[in-house]
């Protein structure tokens, strides 16, 4: 019985020296806790650390930090109630994604992961999540976006006249946020700070520790780095402003719905020219499916190789025989297609074909087939690929700026309440 008694008593007594975690932010019925902050904000500084950055004041990395972790919950639970569920085996297969690219094996990548501290169970439930947030973003507001050829064609026409198309810039940013609904009162509040910071930035102050301490931005962890831009890529926000700024420039004062923004070029480069080797091919395509099976697929995609090679003519055989619909009705004729556009075993066999040789049997994702490469040629591609940068660029202008709508609108809908400073 006193042996019972002493045990309570170590008990309660290691119990009372351990911390009580504590609240530091209400998200709608959900909570943060102390703990979750403290880890997240230790990951933090450890990155930066190894990427060779000053830390900002601990405060404020807190509060940096806390921000995303209220962003992140909040667009947690809009993908629970709209039935986004990430299940064990999608996220195995990131996961095991994740260590192919890091070179190691998954047994690898797990001890790699527990050395440098990282709980994996919690690893796990964190890229869960990610895969989670970037499901919802797709859904939400990346798939809502569409670019047409006139757009294209617009700013395709302004480039040239600004003859900017091929100038790439490093830009670093700082945001100083406004309120939801903001009085007249808080804006010029808030002007006043930001003018402040513009005038020590001019003064000689580093941009990028300036970031770090003061700007409400995204990249402001990173001192404000927004990398390098393309001048068709810059925001429009900024679109206005980076042509006439030099190397080394500060903006003015640029206002938004968002805040007040100052911008900074820390380098300029020129781009190249894109000639790129486009090949022309044809195949057979020979499907597994319900009434054929692998082995049956297999011998007949052999079978033709054999009529091939005894002289009958690939086009007639691929119009006859291919179950690839698109090409067999050119005799199995893909036209001219440029590296990266065919999937990744295709493009490898294709690659090692010299022109008017057929390749062996070999299977892809899609079956089984045989390749004729018919000739290659060196072609100009700059086109096709500004256009293609240009639908790129007009979308994740768009992306970005109905991305920062999305995010503010379900942040001034949401309830959040910040306990951080609580005694």
């Amino acid at each position: 019985m006193l042996g019972l008694l002493a045990l309570c008593i170590i008990q309660f007594n290691v119990h009372a020296y351990v911390p009580l975690d504590r609240i530091v932010a209400v998200v709608n019925e959900d909570v943060i806790m102390q703990s979750e902050l403290e880890a997240k904000v230790h990951t933090i500084r450890q990155q930066l650390q190894q990427q060779g950055s000053q830390l900002p004041p601990e405060s404020v990395l807190e509060r940096q930090v806390l921000d995303k972790l209220v962003q992140n919950r909040i667009q947690l639970q809009i993908a629970e109630k709209t039935g986004i569920k990430v299940n064990d085996e999608a996220l195995n297969r990131t996961i095991s994604n994740i260590a192919s690219e890091n070179k190691v094996s998954l047994t690898q990548f797990r001890d790699i992961l527990e050395q440098d501290g990282y709980n994996y169970e919690q690893f796990r439930e964190d890229i869960r999540n990610e895969i989670a947030l970037s499901q919802l973003r797709r859904r939400q507001v990346e798939n809502r976006i569409v670019v047409t050829e006139k757009e294209i064609d617009n700013f395709l026409a302004n480039q040239e006249h600004q003859g900017s198309i091929q100038t790439e810039v490093l830009i670093s940013h700082i945001l100083l946020a406004l309120p939801a609904e903001a009085t007249a009162d808080e804006v010029e509040q808030v002007r006043l700070v930001a003018s402040k910071v513009q005038k020590d930035l001019l003064a000689g102050a580093d941009f990028a520790e300036t970031a770090k301490s003061v700007s409400d931005g995204g990249n402001a962890e990173n001192g404000g780095d927004l990398g390098w831009r393309k001048m068709e890529e810059i925001p429009s926000l900024f679109a206005d402003y980076i042509p006439d700024m030099k190397k080394g420039d500060i903006s003015e004062l640029i206002q938004s719905p968002s805040g007040f923004h100052i911008i900074t070029i820390k380098d300029i480069k020129s781009d190249e020219e894109h000639i790129v080797q486009q090949t022309r091919a044809r195949h057979i395509l020979i499907k597994e499916d319900e009434l054929t099976t692998r082995k049956q697929a297999r011998e007949k995609a052999k079978q033709l190789k054999t009529r091939i090679e005894n002289g009958d003519d690939f086009g007639l055989l691929a119009k006859g025989n291919s179950d690839d619909p698109g090409s067999a009705i050119n005799g199995g004729d893909l036209g001219w297609t440029t590296p990266g556009s065919l999937v990744p075993e295709f493009q490898k066999v294709m690659d090692n074909l010299e022109p008017g040789k057929v390749s062996k049997v070999f299977k892809t994702d899609y079956g089984w087939h045989i390749l004729e490469v018919l000739e290659r040629r060196n072609f100009d591609n700059s086109e096709s690929l500004k256009r293609g940068k240009a639908r790129a660029i007009i979308r994740e202008r768009k992306l970005e700026e109905s991305m920062q709508n999305w995010t503010r609108q379900i942040r001034d809908e949401a309830y959040v309440e910040y306990r951080l400073d609580d005694s």
